[in-house]
């Protein structure tokens, strides 16, 4: 009797294990005060509203400034169209280059959540030091008498990028981690919600282009007709209900623990294996150090399983006889664990296909840059309306937002089919499509170009700096095929940096994807810059002059093409040798 009842009592307890593992999450997510969290009441789409409303009215503040920008510099501070892109372009690469401060913070200390509340807090008191450059009249530049533009003073630019700048910090806290944070919602265990994760990508960037949509139509009509004042005291406000939202959701919301700083992690692979690099690895991986815990050494992570290449990293996980003899296997700048040394490992691998998405950031650029400045030099006029250049990145966001649920519902579902795969595509697969999208994106730029300067030449313009009679509605498909190539190459790398990242890692490789974009838009000011200095050469007008009619912006698209169209064969080299992560059950 008693061994039934000992059989009984080990089956209704395994049963009510089971029963807890149903209930409760399975990647070791937490409420606010640390405490597991119960599936059906928290996480999921329950509490994805409240996050991509929060990325919504930001992308909108954000795309406010943005989009229209290099018209602010070049017709209220008097710069020459060089000199206003590269602005835009280095104001814009710091945007994206400071998600790095934010995702160590976010990973190492303060976790997803507290990062970005506090940013959204710097980020709001740039954008109304931004709106205050442009109502209070000491630092507003002087309007151009005649054809004589007064410089803007010191204390004018002063401000004016004070406030671009701490808009720039504040995004930098925000754009690393709220991604990350809204997939934090799906536990990664389940495979209903792990899918699920995967439609939350492609509904947060559609929730970008909403704003940015409110942005390229309506906040530039503003900024063009009613003041740059209200054109910018609008996404100010915008922000205000952003950071509203964001901890509207808070009693909902998964959280993840920070896992310790990632880059004292990876020193210490670094220095223990230098360290052991006369040792010999043991042929069965398996002798490499590792907790004997179901979990990970590392705060919030999985374990990671061996990969057998970078064995020289390796070495960070023998146990030396040394190890051995003391009896001390704590301390991780003499021995670390093997998830350790392949967190190191997948950043590594990542590596060649993060830097291919460099040059498709310097095309997707040219949207703020190039193609306004394109635009400008067209006949932008519907009666006795007159078009605002910048607008026309309007036809990118509408194409965004066209394609996001025709590749829900539709290319996912048809590509399963052949793929067998749960998302359609796989990740790499994603984000070749949208750099051969890109090549075709610029080659309709440069066609557009060729067609205008032949009219100018027609009609005798090239000396005269004046707009061609060829509709700016002929700049809808380059708009337009930035925009589809967005859906797969941006979202592809969201969730490539989010699926492959290691699990404490995911806000710094979230940060890492966005350098691209910082990387792309310095790297598009290195290319105005080489260019004109080059085509300058010898007293030449060069390919981009302040009048357009005179340069070649034709030759500047179809360069950018070329370096997009070597850039895709080294993509498809590197994605043809990637190997996926492999994380062990939580």
């Amino acid at each position: 009797m008693g061994t039934l009842k000992e059989e009984k009592s080990s089956l209704e307890e395994g049963l009510l294990q089971d029963k807890s593992l149903e209930l409760y999450t399975g990647d070791g997510s937490t409420d606010i005060s640390g405490n597991r969290v119960l599936k059906q009441n928290t996480g999921k789409w329950k509490a994805c509203p409240f996050i991509l409303g929060t990325e919504c009215c930001e992308r909108l503040a954000y795309y406010g400034i943005a989009t229209n920008l290099v018209s602010y510099l070049t017709s209220k501070l008097h710069e020459s169209n060089v000199s206003a892109a590269r602005n835009v372009n280095t104001w814009t690469g710091t945007c994206y280059l400071a998600p790095l401060i934010g995702a160590v913070l976010a990973d190492a200390y303060w976790g997803r959540y507290w990062t970005i509340a506090a940013f959204s807090s710097i980020y709001f008191i740039g954008m109304c030091t931004l709106t205050l450059s442009a109502s209070v009249s000491i630092f507003m530049p002087t309007e151009c008498v005649d054809s004589v533009c007064p410089a803007a003073t010191p204390l004018q630019y002063a401000v004016l990028f004070l406030g671009l700048y701490l808009i720039a910090l504040g995004t930098g806290g925000i754009k690393p981690c709220v991604s990350s944070f809204g997939a934090d919602q799906f536990d990664d265990t389940d495979s209903v919600e792990r899918v699920q994760k995967g439609s939350f990508f492609n509904w947060f960037y559609f929730s970008i282009n909403i704003g940015a949509l409110v942005s390229s139509s309506f906040i530039v009509w503003v900024q063009e007709n009613l003041g740059w004042g209200l054109g910018f005291g609008i996404p100010a406000i915008s922000m205000g209900i952003a950071i509203a939202s964001f901890f509207s959701g808070t009693t909902i919301y998964r959280f993840q623990k920070p896992g310790g700083s990632p880059l004292t992690r990876m020193c210490q692979v670094l220095v223990a294996s230098f360290r052991k690099s006369k040792l010999q690895l043991p042929e069965d991986s398996n002798l490499l150090f590792e907790t004997s815990e179901k979990g990970s050494a590392i705060e919030g992570s999985r374990k990671l399983a061996h990969t057998d290449e970078l064995t020289f990293l390796d070495k960070a996980a023998v146990m030396s006889e040394a190890d051995m003899i003391s009896g001390d296997l704590s301390n991780p700048w003499r021995l670390c664990t093997v998830t350790q040394v392949e967190e190191l490992k997948i950043l590594i691998r990542m590596f060649p296909i993060w830097a291919t998405g460099i040059v498709f950031s310097a095309v997707y650029a040219q949207m703020s840059t190039m193609f306004v400045e394109q635009g400008e030099v067209m006949d932008r006029t519907i009666g006795s309306f007159t078009i605002p250049a910048a607008s026309l990145s309007t036809f990118d966001v509408v194409s965004v937002i066209f394609w996001v649920p025709v590749y829900d519902k539709f290319l996912v579902p048809i590509a399963r089919k052949f793929t067998g795969k749960e998302r359609g595509f796989s990740e790499l697969q994603r984000m070749g499509i949208g750099l051969f999208i890109s090549i075709l994106a610029m080659a309709a730029a440069g066609l557009v170009e060729i067609r205008r300067l032949q009219l100018a030449r027609e009609l005798g313009l090239t000396d005269e700096d004046v707009a061609v009679p060829m509709s700016i509605f002929w700049q809808i498909p380059q708009y337009a095929l930035v925009g589809a190539a967005e859906i797969f190459t941006f979202i592809g790398q969201l969730e490539f940096f989010y699926d492959q990242s290691p699990d404490a890692m995911r806000s710094l490789c979230s940060a890492l994807s966005l350098l691209t974009t910082s990387l792309g838009s310095y790297l598009s000011s290195l290319i105005l810059t080489v260019v004109t200095a080059v085509t300058t050469a010898d007293g030449n007008v060069g390919w981009i002059p302040d009048n357009l009619n005179e340069g070649h912006l034709d030759y500047f698209f179809w360069l950018l093409g070329g370096l997009s169209c070597v850039n895709l064969l080294v993509y498809v080299l590197c994605a043809s040798r990637y190997k996926q992560k492999k994380a062990s059950a939580a």
